[in-house]
């Protein structure tokens, strides 16, 4: 087996912080234009719509049990991460309107772009030995016990959580919904490869 060298600290935390501000900015499209996501995600957006709690708080609530599951699966350090990754998304949604805003986007462009962004910040997340929480753990979990590829684990479970939301969403909202979840789990599927890329947990 070739060796794998290992990220430092600090190049950990300036991926981590960097992949959850991406993460962030493609939330926001989507938060933007009425769209919806799979995982804790999109279930935090659903229920926004019904509630005066802000996404960051909901988002935040619904990753705690995941993050636990997280820490007994993948130890102290991937937990530590997993939270300040979570908390830093939490964070950057629930403020990012005091440094802009948006006055219209077409909602498929919002898709393409808000999972395009999500994509490419939790691929920056997982390969620095942390996650978003949320099925996300779950996700790492096969790949990393079955050999099964995170972003098809995440890519069956957003689709279904998309589903659920008919009743919710017009079905144009809906349609631009699974065009961005399908390119997020797109990248995953692409570009994290257990065979392909190895993670020291």
């Amino acid at each position: 087996m070739s060796y794998q060298p290992k990220h430092s600290q600090f190049e950990d935390m300036i991926a981590v912080l960097s992949g959850a501000f991406i993460v962030a900015q493609g939330v926001y499209f989507l938060q933007q234009a009425g769209l919806l996501t799979g995982g804790t995600t999109g279930l935090a957006l659903l229920i926004t719509q019904f509630t005066d709690l802000s996404f960051g708080t909901l988002y935040f609530l619904m990753n705690v049990p995941f993050y636990l599951m997280g820490w007994r699966r993948f130890g102290t350090q991937f937990a530590l991460r997993s939270v300040f990754a979570g908390g830093m998304v939490s964070f950057i949604v629930d403020h990012i309107s005091h440094v802009f805003t948006i006055g219209w986007l077409q909602p498929l462009y919002c898709g393409l772009i808000g999972g395009l962004l999500m994509g490419v910040g939790m691929l920056m997340i997982f390969r620095h030995n942390a996650s978003l929480g949320g099925f996300n753990v779950l996700a790492l979990y096969c790949q990393d016990k079955f050999g099964i590829r995170a972003g098809n684990v995440q890519m069956a479970i957003d689709f279904a959580i998309l589903l659920a939301s008919f009743f919710f969403v017009s079905p144009w909202l809906l349609a631009c919904s699974v065009v961005g979840a399908f390119v997020l789990n797109l990248v995953l599927t692409m570009n994290h490869r257990p065979d392909r890329y190895v993670v020291c947990y």
